[in-house]
């Protein structure tokens, strides 16, 4: 028998409405791959993205899937459900633009794809390293994995939220459909932010697995996200004699540089957004905005393009 984490009288769900999922299509065939002008390393880091989130998105739903079982709330269930299939859309979506935009411009992908690949599959599987858990640990495990997807949420949640405000890159001349790709996937970050707290809670997650679990989290994500458009970099020869690494001081200082120019958030202002995740009475509801995401979604041109 699961025993269910009861915290005071808190719903177990905190969205607002029904969770829409949408399809999307964009069109990459005119996209550059400096697609802020000007701006090559912004370019390079954002576009580590699309390298980053597809592996990690598809365990998302994979686990998500495993905890439906457990889910004892009507509401949630049907957040959970629409959250997965919004995960798999936005997978396919990054996916879809390595395949068709940065190969398309000569970038090798695989090698980086393979180490996101390994993490999800060997590292965080449900047998780790191939190796199958005793059964009284499964549960354990499962809500362990989904204590790190609510802290990478609230990231992302923090992250779409700079994509729908971020008035820089469009100042910039900026390509208009790597935009929509970040603010379609930012403003449904921002729609389904309670559901991976929400469920984590709903399972048995507690205030200090959740203090840990995004002291793991957090580092981890900024260093792959470096270490992936240090990838990228070394294939551009503007970058080569930098010799781009996650290891070498110089792509951290040249990412606060950036920062400072409006076209990345900060390393030390995400640092401080995610403080808030660390409180006793963290609520993800006010972290951003519903309408201002529901708005951006209504206008989105990839989902127009798909619903014609």
């Amino acid at each position: 028998m699961v025993t269910l984490f009861k915290r005071g009288n808190r719903a177990a769900s905190r969205t607002q409405g029904a969770l829409q999922p949408r399809k999307v299509r964009f069109d990459w065939s005119e996209t550059p791959l400096e697609w802020i002008p000007g701006q090559p390393f912004a370019s390079h880091f954002i576009n580590e993205i699309n390298l980053l989130l597809p592996a990690g998105e598809f365990w998302f739903c994979r686990l998500y899937n495993q905890a439906l079982p457990y889910v004892q709330d009507d509401k949630l269930r049907e957040d959970v459900e629409n959250f997965i299939r919004q995960e798999a859309m936005h997978a396919r979506a990054h996916g879809g633009a390595v395949a068709d935009y940065l190969n398309a411009h000569g970038i090798e992908t695989e090698s980086n794809t393979r180490q996101e690949d390994w993490i999800f599959e060997t590292l965080l599987a449900d047998e780790p390293f191939g190796k199958a858990l005793p059964r009284a640990l499964q549960y354990r495990w499962l809500v362990f994995r989904l204590g790190l997807i609510a802290a990478i949420e609230h990231m992302t949640c923090v992250l779409g939220k700079y994509a729908l405000e971020n008035r820089v890159w469009d100042e910039a001349g900026a390509d208009p459909t790597l935009l929509d790709l970040l603010r379609w996937h930012g403003a449904e970050e921002v729609e389904h932010r309670s559901v991976a707290f929400d469920l984590y809670c709903h399972l048995g997650g507690g205030y200090l697995s959740r203090y840990y679990l995004a002291s793991i989290a957090m580092p981890v994500i900024f260093g792959l996200w470096a270490h992936g458009a240090a990838h990228i970099m070394r294939q551009d020869p503007r970058f080569q004699p930098r010799k781009p690494s996650a290891f070498r001081p110089w792509i951290w200082l040249e990412w606060q540089r950036q920062a400072r120019g409006g076209h990345l958030p900060s390393l030390f202002w995400l640092t401080r957004q995610q403080l808030s995740f660390f409180r006793p009475n963290y609520d993800p509801l006010h972290e951003a905005s519903t309408e201002d995401a529901l708005a951006y979604l209504a206008a989105s041109p990839a989902a127009a393009r798909a619903a014609a």
